[in-house]
């Protein structure tokens, strides 16, 4: 069965653009001028993935990202003329797996949906590996955290934030690593802002679930996080 697409997009060359090039490559497209609209099709069937434009009439693509991401993990890939490092990384931040900015090259596009198809499906066949820091168990087969054996609700970049500091638990790792790895970066767009505002919130929500585990700053370098670690299979 061929995979399904939404597309939203307020511009109805862009729109047919899109869905030109996908349908080419065999993939079930539908699109929408509105965000509303396509969470309108979303909430009656998920597809198997989403692309969003963020300026459209309505709800926006941000606000729209944010709350798919709330209740399931269709890939989401956001195309968008707004080129900011901080509007990209806003964008993964809410939730998404890919951000294109306009002008972009179709056979690109194509190209990052695919990708981003393998590596749902690596997800999903994956052996399950958990990783346990205190009372805090990560689940990276099932993407679930729980703290004292209840459900703790992280965005996805906040679980991949947990789980890249899990797996080298006690040891130092920089703001610039995390910024490359966690939010795919590269060197010349870094800021380091965007992770000290992701462990602020993160500290807190762990604290009001109960986390014996921290994530501790170590001056001038980066995060480590503290509070035993277990691997299980």
């Amino acid at each position: 069965m061929a995979k399904s697409i939404y597309v939203a997009d307020d511009e109805l060359h862009i729109r047919n653009l899109i869905q030109t090039f996908l349908a080419n490559e065999g993939y079930e497209v539908r699109t929408f001028a509105d965000g509303d609209s396509l969470f309108q099709a979303f909430c009656e069937r998920c597809p198997d993935l989403i692309i969003l434009d963020i300026m459209m009439p309505g709800t926006d693509g941000l606000s729209l990202c944010a709350r798919i991401r709330g209740e399931s993990r269709v890939p989401i890939m956001i195309v968008s003329a707004k080129d900011s490092p901080l509007d990209r990384v806003t964008g993964i931040t809410l939730g998404s797996d890919d951000y294109m900015v306009k002008p972009f090259l179709p056979l690109e596009l194509v190209a990052r949906v695919k990708a981003l198809f393998r590596r749902a499906e690596y997800s999903r066949t994956e052996a399950p590996t958990a990783f346990r820091c205190g009372n805090l168990l990560l689940e990276q087969g099932a993407r679930t955290i729980t703290v004292g054996g209840e459900a703790f609700s992280v965005t996805p970049t906040e679980f991949d934030f947990l789980s890249y500091l899990l797996e080298r638990a006690g040891q130092a790792v920089s703001k610039q690593e995390l910024m490359r790895e966690i939010w795919k970066l590269p060197d010349y767009e870094l800021d380091t802002r965007v992770a000290d505002d992701l462990v602020k919130r993160l500290r807190r929500k762990l604290k009001e679930a109960g986390c014996s585990a921290s994530v501790k700053t170590v001056w001038g370098f980066g995060f480590r996080l503290e509070g035993g670690k277990e691997s299980e299979t």
